[in-house]
């Protein structure tokens, strides 16, 4: 997929790039899947919800609500995962989040089969991105509501790791 050589987000010398910041990283332990098969939207729905986890960067840090939600992901035809997450986080604080995230998965080769056993597979050897949108109320983590952020996900038997980069 990638060469692991190369840092995961490449720059480019376009004068309106983006700079990128790392805000923090999610590990979430995730419970058996549920299927609709055949769906009518794809070839198969699945319900996996965030059975607990926590959350951590430079400003904030807490863990995700067990049971406040899940993803909601369709297995394209062509075998590309199509992710619609939706979930609380708590701060240390005790502020309540609301994450919202979309994205996308593929692999080339056997890495998708792999995974789908709970089997480690290296972060290069697949696509896992995804784009979420934060409903926070207005205090010391109200700039979650006011960026783009960008994660960069890990799929780990039975769990993923989702590193989030604010966009600048």
């Amino acid at each position: 997929m990638t060469d692991s050589t190369q840092p995961a987000f490449k720059t480019c010398d376009h004068p309106f790039a983006p700079q990128m910041e790392f805000a923090f990283t999610v590990d979430i332990d995730l419970t058996r899947p549920v299927w609709v098969e055949p769906s009518s939207m794809g070839s198969t729905r699945a319900g996996i919800w965030a059975a607990q986890g926590t959350f951590e960067g430079p400003r904030i840090k807490g863990r995700v609500l067990p049971m406040s939600g899940g993803d909601f992901p369709l297995l394209r035809p062509n075998g590309v995962i199509d992710f619609d997450a939706r979930y609380f986080l708590e701060a240390d604080d005790g502020t309540v989040i609301y994450l919202q995230s979309r994205g996308y998965r593929w692999a080339e080769g056997d890495a998708m089969e792999r995974m789908a056993r709970n089997e480690p597979v290296a972060h290069d050897e697949y696509y896992m991105r995804v784009s979420p949108k934060f409903d926070v109320p207005e205090g010391p983590h109200d700039w979650l509501g006011k960026h783009i952020f960008i994660g960069v996900a890990e799929k780990l038997p039975q769990a993923n790791r989702i590193h989030y980069f604010k966009v600048l």
